[in-house]
């Protein structure tokens, strides 16, 4: 079945049926490891076992600079709380108690 010509573009340039929407442009290994300053397999292994977001498109890894930034942020936030420095008073309370 054929359409006139005149039906079809009327079709595709009605701007209702193909709404705009926001499109984040993705980063490629090297974009990305360049960004976090890590090798590329490195990343590549992150991303394969979950530990960065990213996205396998066919053969090839894809991701979000929003993505990166969060778990960046994230990082951020469990290392600050992990690494809290034992005070003075705390450590000469330990060292009384053992002797």
């Amino acid at each position: 079945m054929t359409f006139p010509l005149s039906s079809r573009i009327t079709q595709i340039s009605n701007p209702s049926r193909f709404p705009v929407t926001e499109f984040e442009p993705l980063l490629d290994v090297t974009e990305a490891a360049a960004l976090l300053r890590m090798h590329p397999n490195t990343l590549r292994l992150k991303a394969r076992l979950g530990e960065i977001p990213g996205r396998h498109i066919g053969k090839y890894w894809r991701f979000r600079v929003s993505d990166l930034n969060d778990w960046v942020r994230h990082q951020e936030r469990r290392s600050y709380g992990a690494t809290k420095p034992v005070g003075v008073s705390a450590a000469l309370s330990i060292d009384a108690s053992a002797g």
